[in-house]
């Protein structure tokens, strides 16, 4: 037996070997990090916040702290990595930056690295349940605009919010003042497309994952009359992340994200989820590929809804707004169900996915 402790010691300490922190002449080929925005407390042994299920389920014990962020990078003895951006709490301070930080880092090489950008979200009501989840082609950009209080605009506009260098709601920029006569969505990048062949390759590998249903998600379906989709159990989608600072609500609003979507899409994109974080870490992202540090053909975003965007019928948006509790449990769920086979597929076969994308047939750009 006396042997099989050693051999066993001898393997543990070889898979150490394997990930252990490196100098910047032989940096740590990543393979695969999750990130996660906010975690409420501990990353294990309290009540969990987006990063706590991945944190306990996959092990990821080791922390290794880098220049210009509070939360450290955590690892598990396979090499599976996972972070936490916006750990304080605090409204201030930019995920991009930290970000930046730990791809500046010179221990670790991100050139191969897949990326998947988990959180919970607001969803749209007429999609699908509280507790689905949605793998995302594009991020959506909702904070550059311009702004008139909806008590002041002209009678046929639907909300008081529209493109910068656009005339009025629904229209792509025209005043050469702005940003020149520009006619073409793609120009000013509102829309970060992601990979869609390697989106639908995840999706089609998750799409039958089921969802935990619950006593408290089936409550939270009950209001919702006129809402086919909003009464089912938990599903599996495709459908785009918009991100904004503000936390908007409301039915106005939620109508204003899907025409946002469809906007800065060309009427490809389908409104799934709301947030406050997405446009900001892509973006990061975005700006780190344009120099070799990051591939954003390796990246996936999913996103899952722990409440709806607009209040159910016969609830007015004010007593709605911020009641995410209820359905937080299954969103931190669904994301860790939803996101594990990929990871753990990427994970497994690494030595076929790291040169090779996997990427599954691009159908037409809707909901699935």
């Amino acid at each position: 037996m006396r042997w099989l402790k050693l051999l066993a010691a001898a393997c543990a300490a070889q898979a150490l070997a394997l990930i252990a922190p490196a100098n910047a002449e032989n940096p740590i080929e990543v393979k695969v990090i999750v990130v996660a925005n906010f975690e409420v407390g501990a990353d294990t042994g309290d009540a969990p916040g987006e990063f706590q299920l991945w944190a306990e389920r996959e092990h990821l014990s080791e922390a290794i702290p880098f220049k210009g962020s509070l939360h450290p990078l955590m690892r598990n003895k396979d090499g599976l990595y996972g972070i936490v951006w916006g750990s304080t709490g605090r409204m201030f301070g930019s995920a991009s930056e930290q970000l930046a930080a730990l791809l500046l880092d010179p221990r670790f090489d991100f050139s191969k690295t897949y990326w998947l950008l988990t959180g919970i979200s607001g969803g749209d009501p007429e999609l699908a349940p509280v507790g689905s989840a949605a793998w995302a082609r594009w991020v959506i950009n909702g904070d550059p605009m311009r702004e008139f209080d909806d008590r002041e605009i002209p009678a046929d506009w639907p909300y008081g919010l529209f493109a910068i260098g656009a005339s009025k709601p629904n229209e792509l920029p025209n005043d050469p003042n702005s940003f020149g006569a520009i006619t073409d969505s793609n120009h000013l990048s509102m829309a970060l497309p992601l990979n869609q062949g390697l989106a639908h390759w995840a999706y089609d590998m998750t799409k039958s994952v089921k969802i935990p249903d619950s006593v408290i998600l089936k409550k939270e379906r009950q209001p919702w009359k006129g809402f086919p989709n909003a009464q089912k159990p938990p599903v599996v989608l495709m459908g785009e992340t918009l991100g904004a600072l503000r936390y908007w609500h409301g039915a106005k609003r939620t109508q204003w994200a899907r025409d946002w979507v469809k906007l800065w899409t060309d009427g490809k994109g389908v409104f799934a989820m709301s947030n406050m974080e997405s446009q900001t870490i892509a973006g990061a992202l975005y700006s780190m590929s344009k120099t070799g540090i990051v591939d954003m053909d390796r990246v996936l975003v999913l996103r899952t809804a722990s409440n709806f965007t607009m209040p159910p019928p016969n609830v007015s948006a004010t007593k709605s707004v911020g009641e995410e509790e209820a359905g937080q449990l299954g969103a931190y769920e669904a994301n860790y169900v939803v996101g594990i086979p990929v990871v753990r597929e990427l994970m497994k076969n690494w030595t076929k996915y790291r040169d090779a994308i996997p990427s599954a047939p691009i159908p037409n750009a809707s909901a699935q």
